[in-house]
């Protein structure tokens, strides 16, 4: 018998391999090293089993006349890329060549599939961690009512990065802020024990902040399935400072966004939210301090009513003690003139003396009175804005506002100065 060439070996399994029941076929793999070169797509499609060991591994690939119109159907239902470390669904040809060996042509990819596997990925680890207790843990932290200390997880140099520390740092309050940036790499296979890292680092000097913000520019969607890792989820959920999330664009969403305490749309979003607390809170406290302002001129205000009623009844009441005092004594005198002279004569000294002592103790009332009067009235002269200005001080307005601080006068402005004896207008050329 003679022998094949290895041309006539390899056309025999050629014509075994492409048999009509391994043509257009449905078939489920990982997908692994996807490159597009002249407009092709070429890939390793791989079978694993549930310890991560290969039981299949076969090249893959989609010719250009297809593979424009599967990648823009594809992104345009799952918000990804058609790439590596996917679970896919693909209708597929077995097809072999003498020299390139066997491959699956590819025509045609289901991405409804590929979205229920992550959605079903995402959801064994939303519950794994719901059967651990530990899901809501960091979603139960309380921020800070002002919180200023912020380690910053991202990578050097990043727009999103960037677009933060601008947003943080440009708050129209002048809100001060304490920042650190602990890098770490925010995509690929190496992200998630990047970022753990990064909150261990944050853990060893958890004194020193307020709370921890992860964030990450917009980019595709594929980039964010580094985010979709359980041991990160797990980090996140267990990390004693609340953690703020902002990664990607506001379409996208991973698990991390299901653990963290809060869940911002971008970078810049969770800047904004970290000023909006701040302002707040002087909102806050300015309202605090209007209102001690009014408690205190209401105080002020009814007190020197007081005292002008006061000033008013004391001489009155004074007179009438003396009237009523006279009144009694001649009403006794009248009773007591059919008495004996040497049982009057006692009782009417008695009764001089007592005219006396009221008299005496009235006038040191009075006396008492008009001093008290007079010491609130050097009192409150002292205290009066029109004291305030005698003494040196001035008082000095932008548009009829008090101004407190330099700060709050920008160049240009036109101030009004008012002192003791008249007031001086100015324009500020620099502060």
């Amino acid at each position: 018998m003679g022998a094949l060439s290895l041309l006539e070996m390899l056309d025999m399994v050629k014509s075994l391999v492409q048999q009509p029941q391994t043509q257009n076929v449905w078939v489920v793999a990982e997908v692994q090293d996807v490159q597009v070169r002249g407009g092709h797509c070429y890939m390793e499609m791989l079978q694993k089993d549930d310890q991560g060991r290969q039981m299949a591994r076969v090249r893959g690939c989609i010719w250009a006349s297809n593979f424009s119109r599967i990648a823009a159907r594809f992104y345009g239902e799952t918000g990804q890329q058609f790439a590596s470390g996917l679970k896919v669904m693909v209708r597929a040809s077995a097809s072999f060549h003498p020299v390139f060996g066997m491959s699956l042509v590819i025509n045609e990819v289901n991405p409804e599939f590929t979205m229920g596997d992550l959605l079903r990925r995402r959801a064994e680890i939303l519950r794994r961690l719901q059967a651990e207790g530990v899901l809501e843990m960091n979603r139960r932290l309380c921020w800070p009512m002002v919180p200023q200390r912020i380690a910053v997880i991202s990578a050097p140099g990043a727009a999103g990065y960037g677009d933060f520390m601008n947003q943080l740092y440009s708050s129209p309050n002048r809100l001060r802020f304490v920042t650190r940036l602990f890098p770490a790499v925010m995509q690929g296979a190496s992200a998630p024990a990047s970022i753990i890292a990064a909150l261990g680092d944050v853990a060893d000097c958890m004194d020193q902040w307020d709370g921890v913000v992860i964030i990450r520019g917009g980019g595709a969607t594929s980039d964010l399935q580094a985010y979709e890792d359980y041991d990160l989820a797990s980090a996140v959920a267990q990390f004693p400072l609340p953690v703020a999330i902002g990664i990607g664009h506001e379409r996208d969403v991973t698990v991390l966004d299901y653990v963290a305490n809060a869940r911002l749309k971008t970078p810049t979003a969770v800047a904004e939210w970290l000023i909006s607390r701040g302002d707040a809170a002087l909102s806050a406290f300015s309202n605090l301090g209007a209102r001690i302002l009014q408690a205190a001129t209401d105080r002020i205000s009814g007190n020197r009513e007081q005292l002008a009623q006061a000033q008013g009844l004391l001489p009155v009441a004074a007179r009438g003690a003396v009237e009523r005092a006279r009144n009694r004594l001649s009403s006794a005198s009248v009773a007591l003139s059919g008495v004996s002279a040497r049982m009057v004569l006692p009782q009417l000294q008695k009764l001089s003396m007592t005219g006396a002592a009221i008299a005496a103790a009235a006038s040191n009332i009075v006396s008492r009175r008009r001093d008290a009067l007079s010491s609130a009235e050097v009192l409150l002269g002292a205290l009066s804005p029109e004291a305030t200005l005698k003494r040196g001080y001035s008082i000095t307005r932008i548009d009829g506002v008090a101004v407190k601080s330099v700060a709050d006068i920008p160049p240009g402005a036109l101030l009004e100065t008012t002192f003791a004896d008249g007031s001086v207008k100015s324009q500020i050329k620099s502060t």
